[in-house]
């Protein structure tokens, strides 16, 4: 049979592909832009029907009919990265958070640990192999497909061909359905003055011919757009977006430098406006990875000058980092926030980064703050912090004892927070 016969042979409605779900069967959803919105909705409506569902992911997208109240009983989110689709779930009980790194995902798959059911897909249409891409988001995808017994996948004609390692075959789906539907978009927002400070700051520790990884958020856009004077950047990243395309087209993005995949943007995601998806589509320019590749700290530290930009919730005078949770409250996840700050760390030249503004809440707030709230999680520790950027300068923290971090972090810190710092760090005896 060809595959292609395969492929009709396959062919079936959003109703015939969720039938193949049972009661207690351990589901993955891919997510971020690749989230399969219509066979989740088409799984809610078989609530009746379904029990004890486990329906395993990282960041999904959207507004998640499985994530409901009158959900409970019928199937229960496991949470490898949370999100606004389930975040209210996680926090009232409903849900369930794992802290895990990025690049360990796809190996709790592989290696039997969190054994799988059934995984649901968001893909490209078949080349003329029979080989369909990822689209926009490889990241566990591809790891959950390849160990699970049943595989149920969207067909869309929007969706991007990414290449890299990134691709599935026809043989291996059971059930596909063919659809034609817009992919989520994220805008690039205006900067504020704030992010433009910070981007500023930052843009001043890259050297030409760095590597790059960056982030979600104005922090991020406005740190690249700053480096609009450096020459031959590169990018190794789990996110690629709007600006990163910008750079490229301005050629300030080259990869020439890279000491690992040269002239290639590796990323295992892509969120942003459809010209970027149009921009990735079927680009050689771009290799897409699962995140047990991109996220491999000792891959990453394999790019030479590899700078790593990332954001954080608040940070202690000791330069503990708080970046999944608003105290006991889970806000996100570790993401691949220290995957990529030990890569970085380990690289030539590197430079780890977290980043942050010194408010929040309208200035009302500092998010340097003399310990964390009570229940908060410590993402990136002390002893794995380097450089701390506020808008008001870098506080290098690496080598440096308590005292002197406690001294850098208040000199970053808001103006109007800074004799509240001061007295607490004296409480502490951090300083005399």
């Amino acid at each position: 049979m060809s595959w292609y016969d395969d492929y009709k042979k396959k062919y079936c409605s959003i109703e015939r592909a969720v039938m193949e779900i049972k009661s207690n069967d351990r589901i993955f959803v891919s997510g971020n832009a690749a989230t399969p919105f219509q066979l989740l909705k088409g799984l809610a409506l078989r609530k009746a029907e379904l029990k004890n569902v486990e329906v395993n992911h990282v960041l999904l997208l959207g507004n998640d009919p499985l994530s409901k109240p009158e959900m409970q009983g019928h199937f229960r989110h496991h949470s490898l990265f949370v999100g606004p689709a389930d975040r209210d779930a996680v926090n009232e009980g409903r849900a369930d958070y794992y802290p895990v790194f990025l690049y360990e995902i796809p190996a709790l798959f592989n290696s039997g640990l969190l054994p799988l059911d059934v995984t649901l897909l968001h893909l490209s249409p078949p080349d003329e192999h029979g080989f369909m891409s990822f689209g926009v988001e490889c990241l566990a995808s591809k790891a959950a497909a390849e160990n699970s017994k049943t595989v149920i996948a969207l067909v869309n004609d929007k969706m991007p061909r990414t290449l890299g390692d990134s691709f599935i075959h026809v043989s291996r789906i059971t059930k596909l359905v063919e659809i034609s539907e817009d992919l989520p978009e994220l805008p690039i927002p205006p900067f504020s003055e704030i992010e433009k400070k910070i981007g500023s700051y930052i843009a001043d520790l890259v050297e030409d011919g760095s590597t790059l990884q960056l982030g979600i958020g104005g922090i991020p856009n406005a740190a690249i757009k700053a480096m609009f004077d450096k020459k031959d950047l590169g990018i190794h990243t789990e996110m690629v977006s709007d600006s990163i395309m910008e750079a490229m087209e301005a050629g300030v993005i080259t990869g020439t430098k890279k000491t690992l995949h040269s002239r290639k943007v590796v990323s295992t995601f892509y969120f942003g406006t459809k010209r970027l998806y149009d921009f990735v589509d079927n680009n050689p320019a771009f290799e897409t990875h699962p995140t047990d590749y991109t996220n491999h700290p000792f891959i990453i530290g394999q790019n030479e000058k590899m700078v790593a930009i990332n954001s954080a919730i608040e940070v202690d005078l000791t330069g503990q980092v708080c970046s999944d949770s608003i105290g006991t409250r889970i806000y996100s996840g570790y993401g691949g926030q220290v995957d990529f700050i030990r890569g970085a760390a380990q690289s030539k030249g590197g430079k780890p980064i977290i980043a942050l503004p010194s408010t929040a809440r309208g200035g009302k707030i500092s998010k340097i703050v003399p310990t964390l709230k009570t229940g908060a999680g410590v993402v990136t520790t002390r002893a794995d912090v380097h450089y701390i950027v506020t808008e008001y300068g870098i506080a290098y923290l690496h080598g440096k004892n308590l005292r002197q971090r406690a001294e850098a972090l208040i000199n970053i810190a808001h103006p109007d927070f800074r004799p509240m710092l001061e007295k607490e760090a004296k409480n502490r005896k951090l300083l005399l």
